[in-house]
Formats: structure tokens, sequence, C-alpha cells
């Protein structure tokens, strides 16, 4: 039985940073937007200090130390979109 697997969101975070949070936020957001999209997301404490990275299955999509800071949650929605359901409308989080 050959069955497509849904993609799998990973945040990885750093917990000494304190950022377990921000990443369970953002999990929640991404969770509610791509209920049907998404096999799930996957919350990842970090080893290395001052990591906050977000990947679709093994693409990253958003590392906080290239872009030097954090996503958005409106530019997080858009970059996950674009992934995993590029047809689908994000109603007033796709308004520039």
């Amino acid at each position: 039985m050959s069955i497509t697997q849904k993609p799998t969101v990973s945040i990885e975070y750093c917990p000494k940073c304190g950022w377990m949070l921000r990443a369970a936020y953002m999990a929640q957001e991404l969770l509610t937007t791509f209920t049907d999209d998404v096999h799930g997301v996957l919350l990842k404490p970090s080893e290395t200090s001052g990591t906050y990275v977000v990947s679709v299955d093994e693409l990253v999509v958003f590392d906080r130390r290239v872009a030097g800071r954090f996503p958005e949650i409106k530019e997080l929605k858009q970059l996950v979109r674009d992934i995993v359901n590029p047809g689908k409308s994000l109603g007033h989080s796709d308004v520039k």
C-alpha cells in the first residue's frame, strides 16, 4: 500500500534561550492553518544555543541566524503554504 505522506513541519528552538513558548505558539498557528495539509508540527529542542529553525520535512524555510530575526507569523504561514499547498488562500495573511 503506497500512501503519499503529508509533510511534517519542524520547529527547532533553543530551550536555554526560553524560546519554547514562541515555538509552541507558532506550531499552534501552523496546525490551525494547515490542518489538512500537514502530518503535524514537531517541536525540537536544540543542543545549539540561539537556534530557531523552521523546516518542512528537510527543507529549511526560516533560520533565525540567517534572517537576523524571528519570523512574523504571517510570513511563516506564507513560507509553509508555498511548500505544502501553494494554491491555498491565507485570507488576510496574504495581503502584502
